[in-house]
């Protein structure tokens, strides 16, 4: 009866897969991907969250956003909170800009309801096709070395600096020289491709942890517990000050289009690559529900605003899903599954130390390094246009003035070597918003 629905539901004969294949898919993709449960509340509770309930929230997030792709569209791929977008809320919303954490989730859900209504009228289409393909690069590069600079920032592999701003940390501290170690593990996990490797180097840094001394005890302290009830989520479950944004539009209007911006190339690159990974695509390289597929990513950072979290998004470990045989929603929903059953071993988890997730950070941004191959390095004003982008996120340690800087060097390039006409109108609008901003301080 059972295979009889499941089959029925997901069409599993047609795509050439079966109720077994889906279900280690499932169990592979929540494998590569588990390691948000720990290093997703370590960065958002730098925002001055209640960090107790947060591994609940982005485990149930992750849960809720996953089942609505699964859904509605019947495809392999999982959600949750987004790496970058979780550290453009820490960093730059809540400590750069010194909003309160509840007005940030604010900005969080009219970030999905704007990308929502993009995605609804059909614009979305009009927007992705009007921003040059050199920010972009430059956009998704910066992202990932603001978060590998986060990583090495949490391990105290790099410090601040009077002189100099920063420099290396020190190396004769057995935690510092145990975060190295797990750098230089998750990257030989991953290249010899081996499912769950950022999480394995977690769970060996949090093991060895436990004998290194500190004044407090142990770098991992001792867990009360090794399964438990979930923490309850009743601090951040609808905090969201949706009207701060709204009060304030001069203050947020330029985070809520930076988040939104991330969110949807984010999402797309990720639902393309996967989807090619899992044969999903048309003989003209067309996703055929990318429409549905993106209204669930939206719908679902409005769930994650409700829960007390950054934007969710589509990820693109589910490729190790779609490699392992998943061709259906079937996978989704097991990986739905994995999240609510981690969630009862939150004990666990809340030991870990925020050192042990330097190496899921690091190798997160280094993967995210891998679109720069695709910029035309011959072309001096869409490397110079790229280069800002991503320089400026790192030593800004803001995302959305990374973005703002490579709409006004790209403009700026183009009007200066003549190709003016080149340029979209809604570039052109944003790049002359972004520098009156500057010039005005409207921050």
């Amino acid at each position: 009866m059972l295979n009889h629905y499941l089959e029925r539901w997901f069409k599993l004969e047609a795509h050439g897969t079966t109720i077994k294949t889906e279900c280690i898919a499932g169990l592979t993709t929540f494998a590569a991907m588990s390691y948000i449960l720990v290093v997703n509340p370590g960065i958002l509770g730098l925002s001055g969250m209640p960090v107790a309930g947060l591994i609940t929230v982005t485990a149930l997030a992750a849960c809720i956003g996953t089942l609505l792709m699964a859904a509605m569209t019947n495809y392999p791929i999982a959600l949750a909170p987004g790496m970058g977008l979780n550290a453009f809320f820490a960093y730059t919303i809540c400590m750069t800009r010194d909003i309160p954490w509840d007005a940030a989730l604010g900005i969080v859900f009219w970030n999905g309801v704007l990308f929502l209504l993009l995605t609804l009228t059909g614009i979305r289409t009009k927007v992705a096709e009007a921003i040059p393909a050199e920010l972009k690069i430059g956009v998704q590069c910066g992202i990932g070395l603001f978060i590998a600079f986060i990583g090495l920032k949490n391990a105290g592999l790099v410090v601040d600096h009077p002189a100099t701003f920063v420099t290396l940390g020190d190396l004769s501290d057995p935690a510092v020289l145990l975060a190295l170690a797990g750098i230089l593990f998750t990257i030989v996990m991953v290249m010899k491709k081996v499912t769950g490797g950022i999480l394995l180097s977690i769970v060996l840094l949090t093991a060895v942890g436990a004998f290194i001394p500190t004044e407090s005890g142990t770098l991992t302290p001792t867990p009360d517990a090794i399964i438990g009830m979930p923490e309850p989520i009743s601090d951040t479950f609808f905090a969201m000050d949706i009207w701060y944004p709204i009060a304030h539009f001069s203050q947020t209007w330029d985070l809520i289009f930076a988040l939104m911006f991330v969110n949807m190339f984010d999402t797309i690159g990720t639902l393309i690559g996967v989807s090619r990974r899992a044969n999903l695509l048309t003989p003209s390289g067309k996703l055929p529900k990318i429409g549905s597929a993106m209204t669930a990513d939206a719908t679902a950072s409005i769930a994650g605003a409700a829960l007390g979290t950054s934007p969710v998004t589509s990820y693109v470990e589910s490729a190790a899903g779609a490699s392992a045989g998943g061709r259906t929603g079937l996978t989704a929903i097991v990986v739905a599954l994995c999240f609510v059953a981690a969630l009862f071993l939150t004990p666990l988890m809340k030991v870990i130390p925020l050192m042990a997730t330097t190496p899921a950070l690091l190798m997160v941004g280094i993967l995210m390094m891998d679109s720069i191959r695709q910029l035309d390095f011959d072309d001096v004003g869409a490397l110079a246009t790229a280069s800002v982008a991503l320089l400026a996120m790192p030593l800004t340690f803001s995302i959305s003035e990374g973005i703002a800087l490579g709409f006004i060097t790209y403009v700026g390039v183009m009007m200066g070597t003549g190709r003016y006409r080149h340029v979209s109108a809604i570039t052109y609008a944003l790049a002359v918003v972004f520098l009156l901003r500057y010039i005005f301080d409207l921050k």
